[in-house]
């Protein structure tokens, strides 16, 4: 299991990384500017004032402050992870949403009213950033971990009843 220290370091990780990526993004890809990287891909600036895949723009507000409660239940569930792996995607998953909440809280006219940075465009997939990215693995972890676990599960079940 890994230490406290290297699960606050993961999240403290993702939320840098996060952050200085979207600065460069706001810098280097104003009034239109796109940057193609290979195939498909290319950094273009877009930003979000909603949730995932951009449906319920201008309700900033409210999703800010469900991702906050989201964040300390994470935080909680992190505290009590069974294995590594929960920990590693928990961690994972709350440092995209901090970063994210950062774009609400610091990227606006007002408390939450900020707009999330995008900038990583598959051209046939909403635009998304480091902290999506983050979330995403994290889920996957979280859910690869859950599987196995449930198939380690099982197999002691079968073998205990076997002895039996």
């Amino acid at each position: 299991m890994p230490t406290k220290t290297r699960l606050f370091s993961l999240i403290c990780c993702v939320v840098l990384v996060d952050q200085v990526s979207k600065s460069w993004a706001v810098a280097a890809l104003d009034e239109g500017r796109t940057i193609d990287i290979l195939g498909s891909l290319r950094f273009a600036l877009g930003f979000n004032s909603g949730i995932a895949f951009g449906q319920g723009q201008n309700l900033g507000p409210l999703v800010g402050i469900v991702a906050v409660a989201a964040v300390a239940l994470l935080w909680r569930a992190l505290t009590k992870a069974e294995s590594s792996a929960s920990a590693i995607g928990l961690a994972s998953i709350i440092g995209g949403a901090i970063g994210n909440i950062s774009d609400r809280v610091f990227r606006g006219d007002g408390w939450l009213h900020g707009k999330v940075v995008d900038f990583i465009d598959l051209q046939w997939f909403p635009i998304f950033n480091v902290a999506d990215s983050a979330i995403t693995v994290g889920a996957c972890v979280m859910l690869m971990s859950a599987v196995y676990e449930f198939r380690h599960q099982e197999k002691i079940s079968i073998e205990n009843e076997n002895d039996q």
